[in-house]
């Protein structure tokens, strides 16, 4: 597959904020359609079309929008069901996903008595595990026929034992070998990668005390976090790239080198 061709079409979940946001805004730069899921933030998803919208007019000749945002809570299946169809009826194709969302609580990761929730476990496996799973069956007859690319955001806690939960460590883990497991068996026409960022700070990243967010700093080897820009452009590499596959790509600034 070439480059992503200024027809093609991406959905990015959990896209109204964070590294959702920067995603689509890096799609919409390198002048592609976008379609950004959002689940409770509709000001936030029509404040970042507009965004979009200022960095790639439409043109008169457009058949379809530039951009759009769909509301779907993509923890259930039948919302994935739905947010597929009515971007395929709004734009006409998909030709990559990125799968972006995810959940967890803050715990104290060394206790293990404040980290046997059984439904932090369950609502961990959902979102971090199964919702991707069922995003990408739903999604697949499409991306086979534009022979495009799916992504998901894991998490560097799930390369190494740490982040913010054990539920969210093991179901990350789970998630990235679930990409690795789907790369396998979707060839040749469809391209299956992930990235694992370090701490992001973004408005769930500012959650975390000081004391960690200097501590993961301190042992990067770069002396600083990643960044949602950063990760965003591995994400848009991955959609251009046409022999990439079973990729998890660390994005943490050195940090799991420390």
């Amino acid at each position: 597959m070439a480059p992503l061709s200024r027809n093609a079409v991406v959905l990015v979940t959990a896209g109204s904020a964070g590294l959702g946001a920067a995603t689509a805004k890096a799609f919409a730069a390198s002048g592609v359609r976008v379609i950004v899921n959002y689940y409770s933030s509709p000001q936030k998803a029509a404040g970042l079309i507009k965004e979009m919208e200022s960095l790639q007019p439409k043109a008169e000749n457009d058949e379809f929008p530039r951009f759009i945002a769909i509301q779907a809570d993509v923890s259930k299946r039948d919302e994935i069901l739905k947010l597929v169809n009515e971007s395929v009826e709004k734009m006409g194709k998909i030709d990559a996903v990125v799968s972006n969302h995810g959940w967890t609580r803050l715990t104290n990761f060394q206790n293990l008595d404040d980290n046997v929730r059984e439904d932090d476990w369950d609502t961990c496996f959902n979102y971090n595990v199964k919702s991707h799973l069922f995003l990408f069956h739903t999604a697949k007859p499409y991306l086979e026929k534009s022979e495009g690319s799916f992504t998901s955001v894991a998490s560097v806690a799930g390369t190494k034992p740490s982040g913010s939960s054990i539920a969210y460590s093991v179901t990350k883990a789970a998630q990235i070998h679930l990409m690795k497991t789907l790369a396998t068996i979707s060839g040749p026409h469809i391209r299956v990668n992930s990235i694992s960022p370090g701490l992001l700070l973004t408005e769930w990243g500012q959650k975390f005390p000081k004391e960690k967010i200097d501590k993961a700093i301190n042992k990067s080897v770069l002396k600083k976090v990643a960044t949602v820009e950063d990760c965003a452009s591995q994400i848009v590499c991955f959609a251009n790239s046409s022999t990439q596959t079973g990729t998890n790509a660390i994005i943490d600034a050195g940090v799991t080198l420390g």
